[in-house]
């Protein structure tokens, strides 16, 4: 095996986790009726299912760079996988909704540490100067399993049994286990750090009552009254955890790593867009039913079409980083990709199918590269004993993003709806959530605007062109 080839190996093992772990925290919502039939209970009161994997991973991903250090990566991630298929094939045998959601929760625990210690191993195995690569590959599975795990869900749900949903994990875990023992190494610190007790149940609870918060929130006005309680409480548990993590000489994460430049702009400018173009998955197919009238299968297609721009993506990022650099990549690209969610505010009932398709192809791609940039950038500064705190926040951070945009969008139609005395979604209301997504997205760039132009110049490859000697600053000194 060649030296490069183990890199690209553990980039695809990984790649495959993230991709199961996205599809799976998707998949269940299109079977959930069916589901409730099955085990004599309602869609709404199953919801909790959906609900208990969320807090799982709240709860166990700031714990994940600590297990990674203390027990090696091979170990968790192997560990990890193992949870995840034992909670998937409890969940296709459940035959009530208490047990459906306790093997969620026990699902959430493996995708909790499934997917960042995968990251952290990858991203410890390879170099700097590959991390754009390695992105890239991480970047297309994450962009996937939102798009994929609906139609999926219904495919299988319709055709076969929901319980197939859970089930077609096993095979895939067990080759997942086999090449990790065979592909991944397992480096551990030699004098691991004890468990910070108090900082995880802090972090554990804060997180899990603002993701609870923010999915009540999607839930519509009835849930109003416990989602701001919910923020709230959060909020201040987070702060209290906040300054105990300041205070520790062994963390559970550690916190400061956010003086880093280049870290603070990848978590604050990464997640504000991605809190933005992650509505799409939510808007998107919305727009083309409710209001255009497609099917769930022609608005599956269209949809996809981001995906699909965004496998475009993997071939280019590298070279266009390296010429151009991360700065001017995150704030131009930044623009760009925004606009391309602004554009969908402007699809109508007569816009050409072919032509939305091919605009979201376009869309894929520069959301994509985006993505692609604020992650990379994020490790371009990090020494390896902060990677496990690194990956650990990254996780919890592009967790929270996600449901925060998508559950800012739902708070907006709502409004637009209460504005407009209707209880029917007319193209007006996706205007306006458009609107509130595309600012999510631009506000991102506060956070790339005070970036060096050569920041992460070493991930990049980017050079700045070496001034004349003829320069008036050079001929000055």
């Amino acid at each position: 095996m060649s030296p490069d080839s183990k890199p690209k190996i553990v980039a695809m093992i990984v790649a495959s986790a993230i991709i199961m772990q996205q599809i799976d925290a998707t998949v269940i919502t299109t079977a959930l009726p069916q589901m409730a039939i099955s085990l004599d209970t309602s869609p709404v009161r199953l919801s909790v299912a959906v609900t208990a994997y969320l807090l799982s991973l709240a709860v166990f991903i700031p714990v994940s760079g600590w297990a990674a250090d203390r027990f090696g990566g091979r170990t968790v991630f192997r560990a990890a996988i193992a949870l995840f298929t034992l909670g998937s094939v409890l969940c296709g045998l459940s035959g009530s909704a208490l047990e459906l959601t306790a093997a969620r929760v026990l699902q959430g625990l493996g995708g909790a540490m499934m997917v960042p210690v995968g990251r952290l191993v990858l991203f410890r195995s390879v170099e700097r100067s590959q991390l754009v690569r390695t992105m890239a590959y991480l970047q297309v599975p994450a962009q996937l399993g939102p798009v994929l795990g609906p139609p999926i869900g219904g495919f299988i749900t319709t055709y076969f049994s929901w319980r197939w949903i859970f089930l077609v994990n096993v095979p895939l875990g067990l080759i997942g286990i086999v090449l990790v023992t065979q592909f991944f190494d397992n480096p551990k610190d030699d004098k691991p750090r004890p468990l910070d007790w108090v900082g995880f149940l802090l972090t554990g609870i804060s997180l899990s009552c603002i993701m609870y918060g923010i999915e009540a929130i999607g839930r519509g006005a009835g849930e109003a009254t416990l989602a701001m309680g919910l923020l709230a409480g959060g909020l201040i548990i987070g702060g209290f955890a906040l300054r105990h993590l300041k205070a520790q000489t062994h963390p559970l994460v550690d916190v400061s790593i956010f003086r880093i430049p280049t870290f603070r702009a990848s978590v604050g400018g990464g997640s504000l867009f991605r809190a933005g173009a992650g509505t799409l998955v939510f808007l998107l197919p919305l727009l083309l039913q409710v209001v255009f009238g497609m099917t769930a299968f022609a608005s599956g297609i269209l949809t996809f079409a981001t995906a699909v721009g965004s496998m475009s993506m993997k071939v280019t990022a590298r070279p266009i980083l390296r010429r151009y650099g991360f700065r001017t990549v995150m704030i131009g690209n930044g623009i760009i990709g925004s606009a391309t969610i602004a554009m969908c505010a402007f699809f109508a009932g007569s816009t050409p199918v072919p032509l939305i398709f091919v605009l979201l192809l376009i869309a894929g791609f520069f959301q994509s590269l985006q993505l692609t940039a604020t992650q990379a950038i994020a490790y371009a500064d990090i020494s390896n004993p902060l990677m496990s705190s690194a990956t650990s926040i990254a996780s919890m951070a592009q967790q929270l993003s996600r449901g925060f945009g998508i559950a800012t969008v739902a708070v907006m139609l709502h409004l637009s709806l209460a504005w407009r005395g209707s209880t029917d979604l007319a193209l007006a209301d996706f205007r306006i959530a458009f609107a509130g997504a595309t600012l999510m997205a631009i506000l991102g760039l506060a956070f790339c605007l005070p970036l060096a132009a050569d920041a992460g110049a070493e991930v990049s490859g980017h050079r700045l062109k070496p001034m004349s000697p003829a320069d008036p600053a050079i001929a000055k000194d």
